[in-house]
């Protein structure tokens, strides 16, 4: 059984509470988000944020109240300082292709989009062989792209061959453009992408790099993103800890690359 496939045959819990129905299959990115987010109610019913009347659901999703304690409970505990000077300069200096302007891409997607009810783990089955038969392709993949793009994508693009035109980063999901900006990668890209759309296969045509912006205009962002950065970190070892003293069933704990934590 492989992670990307995996059928879950008994319920998966954190101390005893089930993360899903009986009989459900979700994925392992899913089962770590809800471990993760049940480990934290716990943890506030514990420290006294939220009362011990407070229960979890089948479904994952939790109360209003048990959100609430949550973010009560990690602002108490995680310590997130602010980033000095020198620490801002040398993010700056690392990843300044992250603070172009007006910086272009000329793209094509092939997606595989996420309905109600779709079961993401096939639908990643069936994406995965699309990728590779336009990323591996050994003849002239301009034309094997817009042929899977014709084929296989659910985008009205797909009838121009997956054309997107040329992109700025504020013409696209954070997500995707995460992806797409700030790099140096033409052709397509080496994995899959993925976004509150489905996944796509991407090919970067064309870039335009645009111009890096100077340090002062950006030191807030930079800052910004030394914070966050030192957040997911903070709140990795957290949930680390609290996984240590639970007993959890059916989730694979140490890859916790999860939307609550990225």
């Amino acid at each position: 059984m492989t992670e990307a496939t995996i059928a879950v045959r008994a319920v998966a819990s954190v101390n005893g509470v089930a993360l899903h129905r009986p009989g459900e299959a979700l994925s392992p990115e899913e089962l770590r988000q809800r471990a993760c987010t049940e480990l934290l109610r716990q943890a506030a019913q514990a420290a006294g944020l939220l009362a011990a009347s407070d229960n979890a659901t089948a479904d994952g999703v939790i109360s209003e109240s048990a959100s609430a304690a949550i973010d009560a409970l990690l602002d108490r505990n995680l310590d997130v300082p602010e980033p000095s000077e020198e620490a801002c300069r040398r993010h700056y200096a690392a990843c300044q292709a992250a603070y172009r302007s007006d910086e272009r891409v000329r793209a094509r997607h092939i997606l595989f989009a996420i309905t109600p009810g779709v079961d993401v783990a096939a639908m990643r089955r069936r994406a995965e062989p699309v990728y590779l038969g336009v990323r591996c392709h050994d003849g002239d993949v301009s034309d094997r792209f817009a042929e899977a793009a014709r084929k296989w994508s659910n985008c009205p693009s797909g009838a121009d061959g997956g054309d997107l035109g040329w992109l700025r980063a504020e013409d696209c999901a954070p997500e995707f453009a995460r992806e797409l900006f700030g790099r140096n990668e033409v052709g397509v890209l080496p994995r899959l992408v993925h976004s509150r759309f489905g996944l796509h296969v991407v090919e970067v045509v064309e870039r335009e790099p645009g111009v890096v912006r100077p340090f002062e205009s950006v030191r807030g962002a930079v800052a910004m993103a030394l914070r966050q950065q030192t957040y997911v970190t903070a709140l990795r070892q957290f949930l680390s800890i609290l996984a240590g003293g639970a007993a959890i069933e059916g989730v694979e704990m140490d890859a916790a690359e999860t939307p609550l934590v990225q």
